[in-house]
């Protein structure tokens, strides 16, 4: 069971890189793309986030470039450098999500942001993570955190959200076999809704002044324990969900068999041993302070996302 875990949150990964989304045509008559105040490029667009931000950006009418390896207004990829001016060309805000499952990335991502300055981009709205703001200023998010802060020509806000619910739903917190399988003890975590990040990342991009130098922690309205989340999606699925508490090094060990790089192994173990520990986020007011709305509860998730437990999805 526990390779199939593994082997689901790998799938979940490349599908997540490759999923194709609906092209965002801006392109006047001539083939070129639009230069306006408010152009943002968003990357990561067909991951989790980055899908949602565009289309709340679209949804108030603003002008949006998607980028991605694939599936996009325009291929990006962290490791071509080649394709960074591309995407950049008349840019003025950007969402910005470093390299997935990467350790390493920060001279990448300030590289990008050098480029970003030349080409006139004004605003950068980064996806870091909760509790980055305590690490090493060598950990790569918060050195992209610190490179952000020392760049007088790009105003910046900070998100930090806690561990996804959508984990539970589409990646390596989703039930197989009946069974929540991962290390995290009798530890809770303010577990907080995708589309509320998306919320707050596509408000601080639709009005940047508003946020500039705004760091938001982004969390749902409660902590919850993963059996006590188990619970809730059982009550609404109404298939019968268990959490197992597997031993650390075999699920690391298992993630790293599966495809998931050693590197990142490390940070599998630092964030399940945080819950483990009872050191998980806490709930906040950051998504209501910057949205003036609150938050999605665990149980209102559960309930719009029960189809994804169905007895043929959660085998």
């Amino acid at each position: 069971m526990i390779l199939q875990y593994v082997h689901d949150m790998s799938v979940s990964r490349n599908n997540m890189s490759v999923r194709r989304i609906d092209k965002l045509d801006y392109r006047s008559e001539d083939g070129v793309m639009p230069t306006s105040a408010s152009l943002t490029l968003v990357l990561g667009a067909t991951g989790k986030t980055g899908s949602r931000v565009a289309n709340r950006l679209l949804s108030r009418g603003l002008p949006v470039r998607t980028a991605a390896r694939h599936g996009a207004d325009t291929d990006f990829d962290w490791h071509d450098p080649g394709t960074y001016a591309p995407a950049l060309h008349g840019i003025k805000r950007i969402y910005l999500l470093g390299p997935v499952m990467r350790t390493d990335f920060a001279d990448q991502v300030s590289v990008f942001l050098d480029q970003a300055e030349a080409a006139g981009a004004r605003h950068v709205t980064y996806l870091s993570a909760y509790g980055i703001d305590s690490a090493p200023p060598k950990t790569a998010m918060r050195s992209v955190e610190l490179d952000l802060l020392g760049r007088p020509g790009l105003t910046h806000t900070i998100l930090r959200p806690a561990w996804f619910m959508q984990n539970f739903s589409e990646t390596f917190l989703r039930p197989i076999g009946g069974a929540i399988v991962v290390p995290a003890g009798d530890g809770a975590e303010a577990f907080v809704d995708v589309e509320d990040i998306a919320a707050v990342a596509s408000t601080t991009l639709a009005d940047p002044e508003a946020h500039a130098g705004a760091q938001y922690a982004l969390t749902g309205p409660e902590a919850l324990t993963i059996a006590e989340a188990a619970k809730v999606i059982s009550d609404v699925s109404g298939q019968a969900i268990d959490y197992t508490d597997i031993d650390r090094d075999e699920w690391v060990a298992a993630a790293v068999a599966g495809g998931v790089p050693a590197e990142y192994g490390v940070v599998l173990r630092a964030l399940t041993e945080t819950i483990a520990s009872g050191h998980g986020s806490l709930p906040n007011s950051d998504v209501e302070k910057a949205t003036g709305a609150a938050p999605a509860s665990f149980a209102d998730f559960a309930r719009r996302t029960a189809a994804a437990w169905t007895v043929g999805e959660a085998r």
